[in-house]
This record gives C-alpha cells, sequence and structure tokens, in this order.
C-alpha cells in the first residue's frame, strides 16, 4: 500500500496502474445503485488484473447498494467465478441488495463466499458512521426481523455465519433494545462520478444518482488507518473549470482519476444515456410521459390494487389537508405514481425513491433508481434518514408472505436470496406502512369488470401464511410503536390491530368464504362494519380523484 499512499502530482492513471496498489486481503467499498454510480471499468478491471497476475485475491467488498443488474459489473464477474468455482477473488460480500445479480446469488447459495445483507439505509448511513471515526451504527431497525442476532443476525449464508466478519449486536440503551452494526473498515474505495479535473475534483452532472458517493470515500479516508479512492469518470477537464456547487467530492479526498469508455460508463441498465435520467431535461409529470420510457405491463387486477393504494394515500391527504410525502416500493407500489399522473395529484402526492429523487416518476426493473422529472435529488444517506427518522408521511411496499401477527416478508424464500434491500428502514421508520399485493400468488385469471372482480382461475400459491418464511417487518413491533398498518390485495383490504389482522373491505362479485378465508393459512378477525371497496376503482377509467381532493378541501 506505501506506494499508493505516496504523494503523486499526476492523479490521471490507467485502470491498472491504479488497481495495482490493491493488496490480497482488502475491504473495498464499491458504490452503486444497479448501474448508476457503478464504476463498472474499474470492476472489470480489477477482475482483469486478478486474472493476469493472480493478485489482489481474497477482496472482501462492500456496496452501498448493488454495483451490478444482470450481465454486468460485479455481475457480469461473478458469472465467470461460479462458471470456473473460483473461490480466491472474492473472500466475502457485504450488500443489502442482491437481485440483480443472478450469479452473485448463487455464489452465495453455494457458500462459495462469506455474505451478509444489510438493509440499503444502514449501509449507507454505516458508510458516514465509519467516516466519523465510530465503530459503527446503532439504530432500532432490524430488531424482530431476520436482522437481529436472536435470528440470522444478517448472515445470509452457513460460511458467513461461521465467519461473522460483519456482526450485529444486540444492545441495550435507557432500557430500550437497538441493534449495533459492525463491519470492517474499508480499505479502497471505487468509487465513479462523470467528470473530474486535473486536481480531483469530482462531479456527477451525468448521473442519475447522487448515490453514496461522498460518504463512501470519507470512509475511506477516515483514521486509523485512512486508505486509498479511485474514481471512474467520463471527462477530464481543467483545472477551475468545475464550479465548487457541482463538486460531489473534494479532490483532495481522491487519489486516482480513471477515464472509462463509454461502454463501461452507461446510465442505467438498459441504456447508456439518456438527458432526463440526468435532469438536463425535466419533462412535464402528464401521461405523455410514458410513451418513450421503459415500461412494464400491468395486469388489471394489479391496476386495481394499486388505485386502491392511492385511495389510502388520498385518505391521508385529506387527514393532513396537506402534500403527503411517501417512498414508493418496486413492482405494485411504483404502479401507484403512474396513476397519480394519470389522475393529475402528482403536486399532492410526493414520491421519494430510495435513490434519492424526490417527485417524478420512477423507472422499473433494472433502471429502479433513475426518476425523470424530479424536482430534488438527495444522497443516500439522507434520503434514509427521511424514511427511518420517520419524516415522511407513509410508505407503499410490496409482500410476498404476511402472516396472522402482521409481519410481511417481502422477498425469501428458499433458494431465493435477494437480501434486504431497502425495505426494513423504509417499513421501519414510516408512521404509516401499506402493503399492496396481489392475494394469491401464481398463475391466475382474475378478471375486473364494471361490477368488480370475477375469480376465474386462482393462484394457488397462498400468501396469507401461519408464519411467514423470513421476518422483514414485524407487526409487533407496528403496533408498539403506533404505526398505521394496511394489507391491500385486489379483492381484500386488511388493517392491522392489536389483536392481528381484521378484515375491513372486500371487492364487490368475490365470495368471502370461497375467495378469500378458504384462501388462507388463518382466519383474520372480520370487522362488524365491513365494506365494499370502492367501486370505481375496478373501472378502467380515470377515477376523478383530483376532483374529490377539491371538494374535500373546500369543505
Amino acid at each position: 500500500m506505501i506506494r499508493c499512499l505516496e504523494v503523486v502530482e499526476k492523479k490521471i492513471v490507467s485502470a491498472w496502474e491504479a488497481l495495482s496498489c490493491i493488496d490480497d486481503g482488502t475491504v473495498i467499498a464499491i458504490s452503486g445503485f444497479n448501474m448508476a454510480t457503478t464504476p463498472e471499468h474499474l470492476i472489470l478491471e480489477l477482475y482483469n488484473l486478478y486474472k493476469k497476475t493472480g493478485h489482489p485475491r481474497n477482496l472482501f467488498i462492500i456496496s452501498d447498494a448493488l454495483p451490478a443488474v444482470p450481465g454486468r459489473a460485479l455481475d457480469k464477474v461473478a458469472e465467470e467465478l461460479y462458471r470456473e468455482n473460483d473461490r480466491n477473488f472474492i473472500r466475502g460480500i457485504l450488500m443489502p441488495f442482491l437481485g440483480f445479480s443472478p450469479w452473485l446469488q448463487k455464489m452465495v447459495m453455494d457458500n462459495m463466499i462469506e455474505a451478509y445483507s444489510w438493509p440499503l439505509g444502514i449501509t449507507a448511513y454505516w458508510f458516514r458512521e465509519v467516516a466519523s471515526g465510530r465503530p459503527g451504527l446503532i439504530t432500532k431497525i432490524g430488531l424482530d426481523t431476520l436482522l437481529d442476532p436472536r435470528f440470522d443476525g444478517g448472515a445470509m449464508n452457513e460460511k458467513a455465519k461461521a465467519s461473522m466478519t460483519c456482526k450485529v449486536e444486540l444492545i441495550n440503551i435507557g432500557g430500550e433494545e437497538y441493534l449495533f452494526y459492525k463491519a470492517p473498515k474499508p480499505r479502497v474505495a471505487l468509487i465513479r462520478g462523470t467528470s473530474a479535473d486535473v486536481m480531483g475534483n469530482l462531479s456527477l452532472e451525468d448521473e442519475g444518482i447522487r448515490g453514496s458517493v461522498l460518504s463512501i470515500a470519507q470512509a475511506v479516508k477516515a483514521r486509523p488507518d485512512p486508505g486509498v479512492v479511485i474514481a471512474q469518470v467520463r471527462w477530464i477537464t481543467e483545472m477551475g473549470t468545475l464550479s465548487p456547487r457541482s463538486v460531489e467530492i473534494p479532490g483532495p479526498l481522491i487519489d486516482y482519476i480513471v477515464r472509462a469508455p463509454r461502454e463501461r460508463h452507461w446510465q442505467s441498465g438498459s441504456f447508456e444515456y439518456d438527458p432526463r435520467a440526468s435532469h438536463r431535461v425535466i419533462p412535464p409529470l402528464k401521461p405523455e410521459i410514458f410513451e418513450d420510457i421503459p415500461h412494464q405491463s400491468w395486469k388489471e387486477h394489479e391496476i386495481v390494487i394499486a388505485r386502491r393504494a392511492l385511495m389510502e394515500l388520498v385518505r391521508i391527504l385529506n387527514e393532513k389537508r396537506s402534500p403527503v410525502l411517501v417512498n414508493i416500493g418496486v413492482g405494485i407500489p411504483a404502479l401507484v405514481t403512474r396513476i397519480a399522473i394519470e389522475e393529475g395529484i402528482t403536486h399532492l402526492i410526493i414520491p421519494v425513491v430510495e435513490s434519492g429523487a424526490w417527485g417524478g416518476l420512477a423507472l422499473p426493473g433494472q433502471d429502479f433508481g433513475i426518476v425523470y422529472g424530479p424536482f430534488a435529488l438527495t444522497t443516500i444517506p439522507d434520503t434514509f434518514s427521511l424514511f427511518e427518522g420517520g419524516v415522511i408521511d407513509a410508505a407503499i411496499l410490496g409482500f410476498l408472505q404476511i402472516d396472522s401477527e402482521g409481519n410481511v416478508n417481502p422477498s425469501a424464500l428458499p433458494g431465493r436470496i435477494p437480501g434486504p434491500g431497502g425495505f426494513p428502514v423504509i417499513a421501519g421508520g414510516a408512521p404509516r406502512i401499506i402493503f399492496a399485493g396481489s392475494f394469491t400468488a401464481g398463475p391466475s385469471d382474475i378478471r375486473v369488470t364494471e361490477n368488480g372482480l370475477k375469480i376465474v382461475k386462482d393462484g394457488d400459491i397462498i400468501k396469507f401464511v401461519s408464519r411467514v418464511y423470513k421476518v422483514f417487518f414485524s407487526g409487533r413491533l407496528a403496533q408498539k410503536y403506533g404505526k398505521e398498518v394496511v394489507y391491500i390485495t385486489e379483492r381484500a383490504v386488511f388493517r392491522l390491530t392489536s389483536r392481528g389482522l381484521e378484515l375491513v373491505e372486500i371487492a364487490p362479485g368475490v365470495d368471502l368464504e370461497k375467495d378469500i378465508l378458504s384462501k388462507m393459512e388463518f382466519k383474520p378477525i372480520i370487522s362488524r362494519k365491513l365494506d365494499t371497496m370502492d367501486p370505481r376503482i375496478f373501472r378502467m377509467r380515470r377515477i376523478g380523484i383530483l376532483e374529490d381532493v377539491v371538494k374535500t378541501m373546500h369543505k
């Protein structure tokens, strides 16, 4: 490492010149939210260096999210490692989400590497704690879930449980339980920006997000044992040509600048560059915005779910009598934003995405994190402070399983380990949580008519189970801290009470016993005031929510 830490006049070097300073066994922090801020060129060249020389090896990688999408960046490396049964390049990983890296998931499931997964906001803010010289992060997030050391403690496989390189400890402060997250301090950072001047000042003007690049650089530079920061950019500029307001990371925090070819510096998973992704063009939030963007096809009953979720936000709006700040998750929750645009209420229902965008339209799939038309961008650590601190009014999240206590599992099954992502922090911090998803899973034929639902063939996978496979959200703690929790499906709406789940609404056209109760592994409380879901959400045309809101506000 001595050569890396020498004062050098020339910061702009080739990838191998910069990366050759990394020793065997180094802990490396890599930025990246899917492909946004992912230094793909540095990742691939680091692996090429290893293949050529056999070094560096036994690396431990920590990321603020996941620097990969299928077939790109770290997933591409993982594919080669898995196919060649190479267990020497990567020793272990700490990452919030593996869902877009099928090959990393295979390596984890086959116990080839140690694997730990903390929530997205916890990992991002952990970098800040390390940057401040603190030993780790203290939080209530993760209590009573798979992150709690009384359960899995964030370890994703047997190799991790045996090594425990990253630990979650249960501590007591003032009679209250907290979790203490600890991991080894990173020695090298691989980060990404758009431009850097010859002093190393880094700007992110063409990146879709601000990410956690500054926090990662600060964590690596913190004492004791300050390390090396290597930044990938597309452009090199003269000294003094970057406005101080556009500099995300000051030059003295960066040791090496590596210029990347355009094919290894994509803004997002499905496209290299779009001016809307870098917010040089801000499109109007009108239905026309859907015409030429990557989109997901939705079934009509999924639209029903999203509409009912939006109406729950409108209920909160009417109570507050001011705009609702809401986190929108992936899948059906993301559809809520689209419907809000169609209904013309984006000035009243304001989404905040995990990657830091306020307002606008979040893209789906491997482009998630990129938002068209936001009015503000915050860093990932700052954004998750909003979530954990309950600054937002509500969150809409998906689910895979729900049990009688209101516990939620959003994604985990045997042989499927995507990681918690941002879910535990968002669900743990928001004062109101709306879980939105289909009532059952599997192939189905559910038809939406003017008169409600007609279930021709139901999915054969039960989602309302006696006990969820892994607890990501604790119904007990939600009750303890007075959270409002509602579970919305196309045929039934439940609310969390002190006695468990209470069925409060059913869709017109469904049979309570046949279509709901017989498809659950437990019997919910049936409300004495069991209501029918608003029939307007089953009609495939504009509902007229804005007009309803205006009338309510003028009462």
